[in-house]
């Protein structure tokens, strides 16, 4: 829990020079918090002074080198009482997922007030964690159904889903593959029945939200 005698420091971690100098400025004119450093990639977190001794990382959690999850890493090994507000663009289970593992104490999007950055940033150096055990909980269970259906499928499934996402119809599959016809059309079924979808345009979109297709 952070010292109410002294300004709640902050550090920012964000690769757009735009928002990480207004978010600077909009924490700095508080009373009570204080930005001691910036970093724009997970380089430059590794060389942060070591005099640096955030109570608060405001995170991005894409970075030109790496990751907001690679760059907290970095500085919990250093820094480990530091707490974590992950503040992106991506709302999905991958991003929510890896700033959760990270230790994220809240992940707001960011389209969001500033002043629910600010409320984020006291309220995180207060001990508060703003992600709902019930959300970590769904998460890890979407987590969990999106890694068995991806070790569902069969190699040759994998190889007739990837010509299917590049759009061959089902007698080039046949002839790509050396493979008869019927074997496709079963191949098909069985992708659609693992991957839950209702056609063939679905389990592409499936596929590619599941990262198994180019």
């Amino acid at each position: 829990m952070s010292d109410p005698a002294r300004r709640i420091r902050v550090v920012i971690v964000d690769d757009h020079q735009l928002v990480s100098d207004s978010l600077g400025l909009l924490l700095d004119g508080q009373a009570d918090i204080e930005v001691i450093g910036y970093a724009s990639s997970v380089n430059d977190v590794t060389n942060l002074r070591p005099t640096v001794a955030p109570d608060v990382v405001i995170m991005d959690y894409h970075l030109g080198d790496g990751t907001g999850h690679d760059a907290a890493l970095v500085i919990r090994s250093s820094h480990p009482n530091a707490r974590f507000v992950f503040l992106s663009r991506d709302e999905g289970d991958d991003a929510l997922l890896g700033a959760v593992e990270a230790g994220a104490s809240a992940y707001i999007h960011k389209s969001r007030a500033a002043s629910e950055v600010i409320d984020a940033v006291r309220r995180v150096a207060a001990g508060s964690s703003l992600i709902a055990p019930g959300s970590i909980a769904q998460l890890m269970s979407r987590q969990r159904d999106r890694v068995a259906k991806r070790e569902s499928l069969t190699q040759r499934e994998r190889e007739v889903l990837q010509l299917m996402a590049e759009g061959l119809p089902s007698r080039r599959i046949a002839d790509e593959l050396g493979i008869s016809y019927a074997t496709v059309r079963s191949h098909i079924r069985s992708i659609g029945t693992k991957l839950g979808a209702r056609s063939k345009l679905n389990a592409v979109a499936v596929a590619r939200d599941l990262e198994l297709v180019n």
